[in-house]
């Protein structure tokens, strides 16, 4: 990795953040994983400032992903704590598409001076791979130049399919809807190679109050780096559009139960869907397999609900969720639960 970027400096005499929160067992946490600092272009909080705000708007973690610098990462060990974990990033704008590393060394940068006719993208990817951390492929359908993502999915781990940098005005938009149909029809080929990419979502914040909005809520063994980035490679998480949404959605079959990103080998048995919603009031919870959208509620004036679903192996490959408001915008999604 280059030590070249937008606002490089030294860190070598830096505090870095710790990469575990002790005494956070396993658990869901909440977390936004492409924040941005005065130290981005656009950018109007400082690192200070942004841990205030992460606590304010209920995360238990964030990622640093200034672009094109790892200048920031060691001004952020003296504003993480007991409850707020901080993941050293890097937001990777290349002048055709942008992707999100999450779990790189402290201090490490990413080359991002190419474009998809170079084919240098594979030699960039490795090295995030070869440090642990994970490749994010960022805001596919960005209405900018370089923004459009044009590389191919298959090196890389996660989707960005919500992004809300516009979330002041427009929590959910035209840009995210074609993020997530794009990735939902890869799902079905995905399951059935048994490769399928989680869906993630963030704020990619650069202005006052947009952090969280939205952000991924991950099941991990603990708070920390590691286990954070394993969640997330797995798919274990969903995606809310802030604190205020809970979202639990298991499948059933026998005395053998899956929960989101798993896989419920169902022994041919009948399977049943539940998914419990809360925080959107008169809210649409739809369920969504190979098949496209087959089922949809809404939820009470209360904004809290259940939804049952039967289905089968045979009958659905997978199962995920998405929670709207009754105009259309999104409020959770999930990653898939796998039936086979």
């Amino acid at each position: 990795m280059t030590a070249a970027g937008e606002g490089a400096g030294s860190t070598s005499d830096a505090r870095f953040p710790p990469q575990r929160v002790p005494g956070r067992g396993r658990g869901w946490y909440r977390g936004d994983c492409h924040v941005h600092s005065t130290h981005s272009h656009g950018g109007e909080l400082t690192p200070e400032q942004l841990a205030a705000a992460a606590r304010a708007a209920g995360l238990d973690f964030i990622a640093t992903t200034e672009h094109n610098t790892a200048g920031t990462h060691g001004l952020w060990g003296p504003h993480a704590g007991d409850d707020l974990l901080v993941i050293l990033g890097q937001e990777v704008t290349t002048h055709t598409g942008h992707w999100l590393t999450l779990g790189i060394g402290a201090g490490q940068v990413v080359d991002w001076r190419y474009r998809v006719r170079d084919d240098a993208i594979d030699e960039q990817l490795d090295r995030v791979h070869q440090a642990g951390g994970l490749c994010v492929a960022a805001h596919p359908h960005a209405p900018y130049p370089s923004g459009m993502f044009m590389y191919p999915f298959e090196r890389f781990d996660v989707v960005e399919v919500w992004n809300g940098l516009w979330a002041s005005d427009l929590p959910w938009n035209a840009d995210n809807e074609a993020a997530l149909a794009e990735w939902g029809r890869g799902l079905a080929v995905g399951v059935h190679s048994g490769r399928w990419r989680p869906a993630m979502g963030n704020s990619d914040v650069h202005l006052r109050d947009q952090i969280g909005t939205p952000h991924t809520v991950v099941l991990a063994e603990e708070l920390s780096t590691e286990a954070i980035l394993a969640g997330i490679r797995a798919g274990h998480s969903w995606i809310a559009e802030s604190a205020a949404v809970a979202l639990s959605f298991t499948a059933t079959a026998g005395d053998r139960r899956a929960g989101v990103g798993e896989r419920l080998k169902t022994g041919d048995e009948p399977v049943m869907v539940r998914v419990e919603v809360g925080g959107v009031p008169s809210g649409v919870v739809s369920l969504h397999t190979d098949r496209g959208r087959i089922r949809h509620e809404t939820l009470p004036a209360g904004g809290s609900g259940v939804v049952e679903w039967p289905t089968s192996a045979d009958e659905s490959a997978y199962v995920r969720v998405e929670v709207r408001h009754p105009g259309g915008s999104m409020a959770a999604l999930s990653n898939p639960v796998v039936l086979c």
